[in-house]
């Protein structure tokens, strides 16, 4: 098969023919047709991202959508012909998706949506995964609950909102005054994050606070300041010295998301896939649609998507395409 191989930091993707990988016992090997990219995979193209543990050379790529072209011993869940999507490698040295052919955990897959293209559904599962961990699994976002995204027309963040929306909240979503269209378009109020966060908490609580803020962005000092006594705060970048006084003069608590530990270690990795067919039933009812950059690339074009979404200047998710839809 053909794959796209980094040899070293920040050098080019090269093409190469190697093995067709074959599917082992709970695995199913899946014809990608789209690998979606995010910013974790242009860090590791990078040489950085030491807690991916994915050393060069490489094949990267964290997420995809396909079919399955076969399964291994014991797999019962999909047949020859399923289309699915999932975060399936391109972390703990495992293979990535920027390739024609994957053997993969069937437990990081889903069914894709029927609603969604194979460059929609590639676009969703890193994302999806995470905001679901914040928004359902550390903080179980409630109906009629405010929550505040901060870097909430990213990756993450536009997810994490609609999956808030999706359960009855209330949802205000941090980020450019560009952005503000965007937020609207899914029922949240924008809330422009070179405002002062005592400002806009406010003017849009009337200085309570939100009963759940998810920082995408590494804000966790904005995200303490934010939230409401006895409120919950999640993120998914935790990087960083912060002072917890904050959060803790609030009686709040916080809990964090590192979405690639079952990736890495192999535990939990059936949640993973639960998630994704969750996720796949709100996308089929509405209440979930992936927000894509315009520019469509092709499996030869790589290097350029990666460019991209390095520069900071994407509008949405950007996806490769192996096989166009």
């Amino acid at each position: 098969m053909k794959a796209l191989v980094v040899e070293s930091a920040n050098g080019p993707f090269q093409l190469k023919d190697i093995p067709e990988p074959k599917p082992g016992p709970g695995e199913v090997l899946v014809r990608i047709h789209a690998s979606g990219i995010n910013p974790l995979d242009t860090k590791i193209w990078a040489g950085g991202a030491a807690h991916a543990c994915h050393p060069l050379p490489a094949i990267l790529g964290l997420d995809l959508a396909g079919t399955v072209e076969a399964a291994g011993e014991g797999v019962t869940a999909f047949r020859t012909g399923d289309a699915v999507y999932g975060m399936t490698g391109g972390v703990g040295g495992i293979p990535g998706t920027l390739a024609e052919y994957a053997a993969v955990d069937a437990r990081l897959l889903a069914k894709k949506p029927a609603g969604l293209s194979m460059r929609e559904a590639a676009a969703l599962p890193l994302v999806t995964i995470t905001a679901w961990e914040g928004m359902v699994d550390r903080v179980d976002v409630a109906e009629g609950e405010t929550v505040l995204v901060i870097g909430g027309a990213g990756g993450v963040g536009h997810v994490a909102l609609q999956i808030a929306k999706a359960r009855g909240a209330v949802t205000f979503g941090s980020g450019r005054a560009e952005d503000g269209d965007y937020f609207r378009s899914i029922g949240t109020t924008p809330v422009d994050r070179d405002v002062p966060v005592a400002r806009y908490v406010e003017d849009l609580t009337g200085g309570r606070g939100f009963d759940v803020v998810y920082d995408c962005v590494g804000a966790l000092d904005d995200a303490f300041q934010a939230v409401r006594r006895f409120g919950r705060v999640t993120s998914s970048l935790g990087w960083g010295t912060h002072s917890l006084a904050p959060l803790s003069f609030r009686a709040a608590t916080y809990g964090g998301v590192f979405t690639l530990l079952p990736l890495l270690t192999g535990e939990g990795r059936q949640a993973h896939g639960h998630i994704l067919a969750e996720a796949g039933k709100l996308v089929e009812a509405g209440k979930l649609r992936p927000r894509l950059d315009t520019h469509r690339f092709s499996f030869s074009q790589t290097d350029e998507a990666h460019a991209l979404v390095r520069s900071g200047s994407a509008r949405g998710k950007v996806v490769v395409e192996l096989i166009a839809d």
